[in-house]
């Protein structure tokens, strides 16, 4: 008997390939440096473990309501208020099993077969494959360092069709790290509304911005939909939490939606999560913040005498996305033969772009600066002989 014919549409992570080749070579003794997966060195913050293992031996292990705890919705509602001066209020914003279920949820919600959504090329690749099994089609829009890597206005004019009913972004953007600026998010918020679609963003690298401060589409626009998570920014990748913030109108048909999807996020991990919040947490997560810039400009130096510093260097996230056509047109063959000549773990593009991937691959800074210059000079000496005219060197 066949599969659901949607399921066609969901591809394999190849870096999970290349995944698996590092480990072995780690069990086989082999030093690896591990810069192809989006989880950062740091550990959870210790006031967020400390309050889920008092979540644990008070028991707080029951179901909470579906769109989750009060407690907790009214917390994140007071971190929009701190950070970005909006007020929302905490009945609109919705604990998810991570930012995936809160993606899940609106994918459900937004579209249906024979509908059309608008996202950049490259994206993170299941923003793609959510909107395919609600039956979506997906106009991948190639984005460049002219467009700053992002959907802009323009282009959601040029590609929305008639059944165009759905645009997506992601800012800070996961392969590339770029970012949206107010006056420029608003209006892909303006040209969406004018043409009475949904806004769907994915802010779960907002935290992590490093040149200018953080924003949110929740601040610009009530009608957007907002992804967030306590993964990224907040080191509470395994917790699985995140959250969606939705139009007042939205609320009702999510939360049945959620009861029953989900039933409920993880009562531990949401009460673990009220910690986040603190100013003893949020004082450790800026030092944090700090570090990762501090990875960032390390390695865009290092990287530069082999001419693969980024032309537009990220504002956000712990990625940078290399273009290596001077060395190679196959990206997954390139960062196959890295990894087993010189134990060094990169993303092939092919994992986030329709179209360019096989001439980049997204690095991820997250171990210290001595590791990153470290795989650099691995790096340099690979290119070495991977290329026979490469001239260059660290």
């Amino acid at each position: 008997m066949p599969w659901n014919s949607r399921i066609q549409e969901v591809a394999a992570f190849r870096v999970m390939g290349l995944l698996e080749i590092a480990q072995a070579r780690e069990a086989a003794g082999h030093d690896v440096i591990h810069l192809e997966i989006g989880e950062p060195d740091f550990p959870t913050p210790m006031p967020v473990i400390d309050a889920g293992q008092r979540a644990l031996s008070e028991g707080r292990t029951r179901y909470t309501p579906a769109a989750g705890l009060p407690a907790l919705r009214e917390a994140i509602a007071r971190h929009y208020a701190d950070t970005f001066g909006t007020n929302i209020d905490p009945q609109r914003i919705l604990v998810t099993p991570g930012a995936s279920g809160a993606l899940l949820l609106a994918s459900q919600l937004l579209v249906e077969s024979g509908d059309r959504v608008v996202m950049a090329d490259p994206t993170y690749p299941c923003n793609r494959h959510f909107m395919a099994l609600a039956g979506a089609t997906v106009d991948a829009v190639p984005v460049s360092a002219e467009s700053g890597w992002q959907l802009t206005s323009e282009l959601v004019a040029s590609h929305w069709q008639e059944n165009t009913r759905l645009a997506m972004l992601a800012t800070p953007s996961n392969p590339t790290g770029h970012t949206l600026s107010e006056p420029q998010l608003r209006k892909v918020a303006e040209e969406v509304a004018r043409r009475r679609g949904h806004l769907l963003v994915d802010e779960i690298y907002q935290g992590l911005c490093y040149d200018t401060a953080p924003i949110s589409a929740a601040a610009v626009t009530p009608d957007a939909f907002v992804v967030n998570s306590f993964s990224k920014y907040f080191g509470m990748t395994g917790w699985r939490l995140g959250w969606l913030v939705a139009p007042k109108a939205a609320v009702e048909p999510l939360t049945r939606l959620m009861q029953n999807v989900f039933l409920a996020s993880s009562t531990p991990a949401q009460h673990a999560a009220l910690a986040a919040f603190t100013p003893e947490c949020l004082a450790e997560l800026e030092v944090r913040r700090q570090e990762m810039q501090r990875r960032r400009d390390a390695l865009i130096a290092s990287l530069a005498p082999l001419g693969l510093a980024p032309e537009l260097p990220p504002q956000g996230a712990f990625y940078l996305w290399l273009d290596i056509s001077r060395y190679s047109t196959d990206s997954e063959a390139f960062c196959r033969q890295l990894l087993i000549e010189e134990n060094v773990a990169i993303t092939p593009g092919t994992d986030f772009a329709l179209q360019g991937g096989e001439h980049h691959v997204r690095i991820a800074f997250t171990t210290g600066v001595a590791r990153l210059e470290e795989a650099v000079a691995r790096l340099s000496r690979f290119l070495a002989r991977y290329d026979p005219a490469y001239q260059g060197g660290v």
